[in-house]
């Protein structure tokens, strides 16, 4: 009997989690395992390696415990996984020589400033790469690693080290060092991959510094990756999908035609919208980026990036103690008597799309006598919406306008906030019945290389909505809300 599962490995910023689903999309088993965040100087984040290997090892062998699976059950796995995190490892040991640099990591602000301050470099780089200089990407990650751990520089120029999004990492370790790659999603946040040509960028590579025997091989996001070694689950499974998160929610939201749009709510919030076979260069600072390839085509997206968002409830859970548990946070805010006047401005890394300011840093404002923990909690969870708002306004400013948006990640379970995002955006929000839309999209992909579906809008025919949440607030009041965001806002810019 063929296999009817596949797993999706979802390794995320603060968690690694596997899900099986069957082929038909349904969702038998998860689990999930945290580690830790390392925060060794101001906008640092580091996390280790190890502990994404061990974890992800760890929660896709509870799945298969959970579902009384077996290797044999799986028809293949995909993998999907936090974008821009850098690691790189020693070829002949599989040792990482530091400990990964994380997406939201500023350690290279000063670095990409400089570039940018060029205007014929920046202009180049965005045209090739679709992306603007920033130390969220992996390019100057990568340079900081070999200009400042001993000895990095002289083993990369001789072939002994590997640079690895965290697909790549992982893969490495599935297959015991027998396959390196990574996929078109993931190679287009490094900063050093052509999005018009499909390839690694010798001028890039030579402007960062970074020899080119480092970086994988880029396949399709769903293509023949290799197979995992049969100790590790008891037989060997296919991996035959990779593709950065956020892309892969795309996928798993079934967003197939030009100007289909969502927005995923974890870790941070990331609104991209698919643009079909042609780049669509921004021009008020959203990121171009290819949503997937598959069969050697590339379909591209456009992508604002928040880097605070569930993580802003964390900080209020754990930083100020002001919650003992994220999910109370709904019952806070609809507590609330009356309006808030209170704004959480998050930019506790930066700000991400549309301002890019990487050394702007966070503030409550609007604080009286009668402010308490209510009025800054709901203030954390509004500042999702407003942040929301400044993307789709830049977009619209594009020429890209929707009526809706399809949401997911963890945040999205809050009724409060997505009613919130419906008035403060004015548009219809769905939530689907799957809200595991990007392990469901590394698994469709999966499936698809498999045979087991025609084209990948037949896997998506799966996807199925759950609620639906339209906007209630007045005109005035909304106006009132935003206005009173951008005032907060601009103090935290100047």
């Amino acid at each position: 009997m063929k296999p009817q599962y596949l797993l999706a490995i979802d390794q995320g910023t603060t968690s690694s989690r596997a899900i099986i689903f069957t082929l038909a999309g349904e969702l038998i088993a998860s689990a999930s395992e945290e580690f830790a965040q390392i925060y060794p100087h101001d906008g640092w984040v580091e996390h280790d390696p190890q502990a994404i290997w061990q974890t992800t090892l760890a929660s896709c062998r509870q799945a298969l415990t959970k579902s009384d699976l077996v290797a044999e059950d799986i028809a293949a796995i995909g993998i999907t996984n936090q974008r821009e995190t850098t690691i790189v490892w020693d070829k002949s040991t599989g040792e990482a020589i530091y400990n990964a640099i994380v997406w939201q990591d500023r350690r290279t602000a000063k670095r990409c400033e400089n570039l940018q301050k060029n205007a014929e470099i920046a202009a180049k780089v965005t045209a090739k790469t679709g992306l603007l200089i920033d130390p969220y990407f992996s390019a100057s990650k990568i340079e900081w690693l070999l200009d400042n751990v001993a000895g990095a520089r002289t083993k990369a120029e001789a072939g002994q080290l590997c640079f690895g999004t965290v697909d790549t990492f992982l893969l490495w370790h599935l297959t015991e060092g027998k396959a390196f790659a990574t996929d078109a999603s993931n190679a287009s946040r490094t900063l050093l991959f052509n999005i018009v040509e499909n390839c690694w960028d010798q001028e890039l590579l030579a402007l960062f510094n970074i020899p080119q025997a480092m970086l994988p091989e880029v396949k399709n996001s769903a293509d023949n990756f290799g197979q995992t070694t049969k100790q590790l689950f008891g037989g060997s499974i296919a991996i035959n999908a990779m593709i950065g998160d956020q892309q892969a929610s795309l996928v798993g939201q079934a967003c197939f035609e030009k100007g289909m749009m969502k927005g995923t709510y974890g870790t941070g919030c990331f609104v991209m919208v698919n643009t079909g076979a042609e780049i669509l260069y921004s021009q008020h600072k959203m990121l171009s980026t290819v949503a997937y390839r598959i069969n050697n085509k590339s379909t591209y997206a456009l992508e604002g990036s928040i880097f605070m968002a569930g993580a802003t409830m964390q900080w209020l859970r754990d930083g100020l103690q002001l919650l003992t548990n994220v999910d109370c946070s709904a019952a806070i805010a609809q507590s609330m008597q009356s309006e808030n006047h209170v704004y959480l401005v998050p930019a506790f890394t930066g700000l991400g799309a549309p301002h890019w300011q990487p050394d702007a840093r966070g503030a409550i404002i609007g604080l009286t006598r009668d402010s308490g923990i209510k009025e800054i909690v709901t203030a954390g969870l509004a500042s999702v919406a407003y942040q929301t708002r400044d993307l789709l306004t830049a977009m619209a400013q594009d020429g890209i306008n929707t009526t809706r948006l399809r949401v997911d990640g963890g945040m999205v379970v809050n009724h409060w906030l997505l009613q919130f995002l419906a008035d403060i955006l004015a548009i219809t929000i769905e939530r689907p019945k799957i809200t595991e839309t990007t392990a469901l999209g590394a698994a469709l992909l999966a499936g698809l290389q498999q045979g087991a579906f025609d084209s990948i809008e037949q896997a998506a025919q799966s996807w199925q909505l759950q609620d639906k949440f339209d906007r209630k607030m007045t005109e005035d009041s909304r106006n009132r809300h935003y206005q009173g965001w951008l005032a907060a806002l601009q103090r935290v810019l100047d």
